[in-house]
């Protein structure tokens, strides 16, 4: 038995397993401590590494490829203060550390644990039942069902196809994407037969995220937690998925039924009037305290930089 506890959190190696409990402290990750206490077991693992640091180090866990369905949803977005897998530890802890490190890989070198990829989680991903609020929808997961409902300042093209719901069956996959610059993150439920790709303030099947800090957290988790119970993206692959329900047909909720979602324009989006639009959605957005003093910040330049520039 090893176990290593600062105040970033707790971690116990029982010879099977890593069993991760998250800090309550005040710089604690906020996804993190909404994740809660999870297992990593050993067949999960691909090494442990303590990096050191200025005061104390660092310590990581390296996963198996597609072991862990946040990873896997996530790819690799998620910043470092949130990852999971990642502990601070102090200065005076830094030998119990280095004991913990020594442990695991003496029990993955005799239990001969392949490091390669796998094509099943080893992980259940987080629980359920989850909400998780973009930036213009919110959605809800019962383990079961995938509900998407629009705020007041959704496109008006989400707004015609009211509100969203997919079963499992109906699904063939679930995208996150952090926000990267002035491009919106989203996250994204994707039927099966679908090949239309909008961009996610137009896509009925999306909900769009800027920043990280305030709510994409949460729809990580949520992402996680869908993609855990569908299909393994490296299970049979090459052949088709298990037989079920086709999805339902991409049709707005009554009464409005046009034929087709309307596709964005094809004129340039960054024109003067969607530029001011965006600038006024940032100044509703900081006020209600979705985006943080820095976001708004950064991001209001950059539109600003288009706005004087013209794109």
């Amino acid at each position: 038995m090893a176990e290593l506890m600062v105040r970033d959190g707790t971690w116990t190696f029982d010879g099977d397993a890593v069993r991760i409990v998250p800090g309550r402290e005040r710089g604690v990750h906020k996804l993190r401590q909404d994740l809660g206490e999870f297992t990593v077991p050993l067949a999960a693992l691909a090494g442990i590494a303590l990096e050191p640091a200025r005061k104390g180090g660092r310590l990581r866990l390296r996963l198996r490829e597609g072991a862990d369905p946040l990873l896997q949803v996530t790819g690799g977005g998620l910043p470092d203060e949130a990852n999971p897998y990642r502990l601070t530890v102090d200065a005076g802890r830094v030998e119990v550390a280095e004991y913990f490190v020594d442990t695991v890989r003496q029990a993955l070198m005799l239990e001969q644990i392949p490091d390669g990829p796998t094509d099943r989680y080893l992980l259940p991903g987080p629980s359920v039942p989850l909400s998780a609020a973009g930036v213009d929808g919110v959605a809800t997961f019962d383990g079961e069902r995938v509900h998407l409902e629009w705020r007041w300042n959704t496109s008006e093209t989400k707004r015609d196809w009211g509100p969203r719901n997919f079963t499992l069956g109906a699904l063939e996959a679930v995208e996150w994407r952090a926000a990267a610059g002035l491009e919106s993150g989203y996250l994204r439920f994707r039927p099966r037969g679908a090949t239309e790709r909008l961009k996610p303030e137009h896509d009925p099947n999306s909900i769009e995220l800027w920043g990280f800090k305030k709510e994409s957290g949460t729809t990580a988790l949520l992402a996680a937690a869908v993609a855990a119970r569908l299909p393994h993206p490296s299970a049979g692959t090459g052949k088709s998925l298990p037989a079920a329900a086709p999805a339902a047909p991409l049709t707005p909720a009554a009464p409005l039924a046009p034929a087709a979602p309307r596709a964005p324009a094809a004129a340039p989006a960054e024109d003067h009037d969607a530029l001011l639009r965006r600038l006024r959605e940032l100044g509703e957005l900081h006020r209600d305290g979705i985006l943080t003093e820095e976001e708004f910040t950064a991001t209001k330049a950059a539109v600003l930089r288009r706005f004087h520039t013209g794109g």
